[in-house]
């Protein structure tokens, strides 16, 4: 059968990263003569680009796979990817029958070959496709790096990861660092400009770290002066996943000088307690964070600052965990993500095992969320009578509704505006804020 008559299907779980390597896979695919289908039912290749980060991402996986193992036609076949095949590929098959073919994250870029093989006559099942490699960045096939959600975009410019922080298994999955040529990333952005998109979210799992691994500390400055000479007219860049000590004098004064990286940042810090983020083998110098976040919000007194922690870890004690809940109260970060502890195999926690009871990690997630929800409806209703610019993402015709996000807010992980009202408007909208809740905004067009 001739691939031009043959369809697929793509399902992307996990994060941004996977599915900028979903849409790349779709472009492969497409040049070679295949087609795409939002209907598992009408493909001949059912592709699950897995998940394999935390035990709960894990289970989503392993569901979506045998949901469609129960339901795939003889004639189909079923191909898993990504993280969790790349970090369990000799135990998958015991954990999800049925798969006809697998292969990793670092090696996406072979899906048409994958499928060439799996094809071959006495092909013994699954098919495994896991050869040493490096990941991303130096074979892409000439493949775009990101992905299209309206008039939003996702650019990933590096993959994989040097650090060695305790509770993360991401460094066993993809390796470490490769830096994407910066013409490709050049390249990608200037395509992105030509669709007419208003937001390019940088991403990486380190984008403080881009080109570390050719030697040069100054790689992300030295890439956004470069996107902003060949991109004038994108009005939104996004920083998304930077590494607290990396954010660089040299960065946050390029952040407050320019108008079209926007005054938001994502800075996971994963705790507040020296001794629990000297045991996670992250940086625990508080004084610089405290320092470079006072530095920022000076230079760019509107500022949304986003950080991530994780509540629970073998270490953390009561003591810990107030400590955790104290500086939450001073900061008065903008977003706040949580989690539980995760145990993981292979890691350098792994060793300290899982000895906090689930029911209070849970109780911890509460206190930790429930604080910060009351820090989100006073900023938010700080920004009532203000004037914005708002990224359209809906509209609701019926009820004369739009919705969208601020500069303030991240695709998917932050709040929305609800905007009475319509227009035609395929740009940024101005809106004046009439109203606030715990996470979303109100707004009427300006």
């Amino acid at each position: 059968m001739s691939p031009k008559k043959e369809k697929y299907y793509i399902l992307s779980l996990g994060c941004a990263k996977n599915l900028v390597d979903s849409n790349a896979m779709g472009q492969l695919l497409q040049k070679a003569g295949f087609q795409p289908t939002d209907n598992p039912r009408n493909a001949k290749y059912l592709i699950v680009n897995t998940c394999g980060f935390i035990e709960e991402s894990r289970i989503e996986s392993a569901e979506s796979i045998a949901h469609l193992v129960r339901t795939k036609k003889p004639h189909q076949e079923l191909i898993a990817a990504g993280c969790m095949t790349q970090r369990y590929q000799n135990k998958m098959n015991n954990m999800v029958p049925g798969i006809d073919a697998m292969f990793g994250t670092r090696r996406w870029m072979d899906i048409v070959e994958v499928i060439k093989q799996s094809n071959k006559e006495n092909q013994t099942r699954p098919y495994l496709h896991f050869p040493f490699s490096e990941t991303m960045g130096k074979d892409e096939r000439e493949a775009n790096a990101f992905a299209l959600q309206g008039k939003s975009s996702y650019l990933k410019i590096a993959d994989g990861c040097r650090r060695q922080c305790a509770f993360c298994a991401i460094p066993m999955i993809k390796g470490s660092i490769v830096s994407r040529p910066m013409e490709s990333i050049l390249n990608d952005a200037i395509i992105l400009q030509e669709h007419g998109v208003q937001e390019i979210n940088l991403i990486a799992q380190d984008i403080t770290d881009y080109k570390f691994d050719q030697n040069n500390k100054n790689g992300l400055v030295e890439l956004l002066q470069n996107i902003l000479k060949v991109i004038p007219s994108v009005p939104w860049i996004r920083l998304l996943y930077t590494f607290p000590g990396y954010v660089s004098d040299e960065l946050i004064n390029l952040m407050a000088q320019s108008e079209q990286i926007v005054n938001y940042l994502d800075m996971p810090l994963q705790h507040a307690d020296q001794a629990v983020l000297r045991s996670m083998q992250r940086p625990s110098d508080m004084d610089w964070v405290r320092s470079t976040i006072e530095k920022m919000r000076h230079l760019m007194p509107d500022l949304a600052l986003r950080t991530t922690f994780i509540v629970g870890y073998p270490t953390e004690t009561e003591k810990a965990f107030s400590t955790l809940l104290e500086f939450v109260k001073e900061m008065q970060f903008d977003h706040v993500g949580a989690f539980t502890y995760s145990f993981e195999e292979g890691t350098p926690a792994e060793k300290l095992g899982d000895p906090i009871p689930s029911d209070v990690k849970a109780e911890r997630l509460e206190l930790l969320m429930q604080l910060q929800a009351e820090i989100n409806f006073k900023k938010n209703r700080s920004l009532i009578g203000k004037k914005l610019n708002l990224l359209i993402e809906g509209r609701d015709l019926d009820n004369n509704i739009i919705i969208g996000r601020t500069f303030r807010d991240a695709p998917e992980i932050d709040g929305l505006v609800i905007v009475n009202g319509q227009t035609e408007s395929d740009g940024l909208l101005p809106v004046t804020i009439t109203g606030a809740s715990t996470y979303d905004l109100y707004a009427t067009p300006s």
